[in-house]
């Protein structure tokens, strides 16, 4: 046993031993883990779409004295829900924006997308509809606003499912980028395998209400348990203040059925007993990942594991510009989830390593391994491709590293 007093002592005189989740795993993975005695902290990170996302804002829409009260809110086209607070003649307006609220004139724009813009520094547009029916608009941005936080009603789940779709016809979902098609002919899922925060802590010994934790790079907090949340499939509930996340964590997603957020978590682990240690030791391949008819989470139809999906596998694509052939219609342009190829351009700032570009470009401009699985489905073994990931190792290490660093400079308190 020891103590999170004992720790941080041991970070501030510089002796303690950090790693972050990638470089345990692989330590492990390689027969050389450090004992209970040798590691002190473990940083864990997740990222993926994570649809319980969303924002409180406080803004400045008119003068005072212009309007009794906002009925109707729109930024950027996105419909926000005025309230709770009235705000009477001030001009004022306290709003919720969902993650996953779309604009009626452009489906694949949303919350994501404008949380992104707002984080970028970008100055959005502001249209109230009045309690008399008047309409006032005007602009702001994020150092205009007097609040803006994010409040994450359900984040960082443990595990989740894989889809696939048996039947003949594509379906549209927003478990993938672009409708699914038919016949297993792909695979869709998310999760960071054993890098998330929760599969390290499967039992909440240290992630528990009121832990400091890192949110899109702002430091946040632990709510408690999120919406939803079980002792099979444990997931947070989160907050941080928007004003101080870095624009490369967050951002739309476009989905099947329009426009969804993702966000990126890291959360330390402090090793505080022999048990907590344990579970650090858990390895992807150990994972479960059970996959389901893309029709229904309820239909599952067998199992494989996150090292199946993870493992030896590639995480961002490269881009061959003399196999582009600068269509005219370009599907990549206009599927990638997060817009990041435009201009015969891939923008690597953006890209979520999702693989959609790999396995729809008309050219095969694109090269990426993502990996396949062998799945038995129905008494017969399918060998079917990962066509989109909804889960980002990258930045899910990214930011645990952020974390590490952070906490080894006494910028972040274990």
């Amino acid at each position: 046993m020891r103590s999170i007093e004992e720790i941080n002592k041991k970070i501030e005189s510089g002796d303690a031993n950090i790693f972050t989740a990638e470089e345990f795993k692989q330590l492990v993975k390689d027969d050389d883990a450090p004992s209970f005695d040798e590691v002190d902290v473990v940083t864990t990170g997740t990222c993926g779409v994570m649809s319980g996302t969303a924002a409180v804002f406080n803004l400045i829409a008119a003068e005072p004295g212009r309007f009794i009260r906002a009925k109707n809110i729109y930024l950027n086209g996105v419909p926000g829900n005025v309230g709770p607070c009235p705000n009477e003649w001030l001009g004022s307006v306290d709003l919720i924006l969902h993650g996953t609220s779309k604009s009626p004139e452009n489906p694949d724009y949303g919350g994501g997308f404008l949380l992104k813009d707002l984080i970028d520094g970008k100055d959005i547009d502001i249209k109230v509809e009045t309690l008399n029916g008047e309409i006032i608009e005007s602009t702001t941005n994020l150092d205009e606003m007097g609040r803006a936080q994010i409040f994450g009603t359900r984040m960082a789940f443990k595990n989740y499912t894989a889809f696939t779709n048996p039947s003949k016809e594509e379906v549209s979902s927003i478990f993938s980028a672009i409708p699914l098609e038919g016949n297993l002919s792909g695979l869709t899922f998310s999760g960071c395998g054993d890098l998330n925060p929760l599969q390290n802590d499967p039992v909440h010994n240290v992630i528990k209400e009121g832990r400091s934790i890192l949110l899109n790079g702002a430091k946040g907090l632990v709510i408690g348990d999120g919406t939803r949340s079980s002792p099979e499939k444990p997931n947070l509930m989160l907050t941080a203040d928007i004003k101080n996340m870095e624009p490369g964590y967050l951002g739309g997603f476009k989905t099947g059925q329009g426009a969804e957020v993702f966000d990126t978590v890291a959360i330390p682990i402090p090793v505080l007993n022999e048990e907590i240690y344990n579970n650090l030791l858990i390895k992807n391949d150990e994972i479960p990942l059970t996959v389901s008819d893309i029709k229904g989470r309820h239909m599952p139809l067998c199992e494989t594991d996150y090292g199946a999906l993870w493992d030896n596998h590639q995480s961002r694509p490269k881009y061959d510009r003399e196999k582009c052939k600068n269509c005219s219609d370009c599907i990549i342009e206009k599927i990638c989830p997060t817009n990041a190829f435009a201009n015969e351009r891939l923008d690597l700032t953006r890209c979520f390593g999702c693989g959609i570009c790999v396995h729809y470009c008309r050219n095969n401009s694109f090269e990426m391994d993502t990996g396949s699985v062998e799945l038995e489905i129905n008494g017969k073994t399918e060998e079917i491709p990962i066509i989109c990931r909804q889960s980002d190792i990258l930045r899910a290490n990214k930011l645990s590293t952020k974390l590490k660093k952070m906490i080894i400079k006494e910028e972040f308190k274990v």
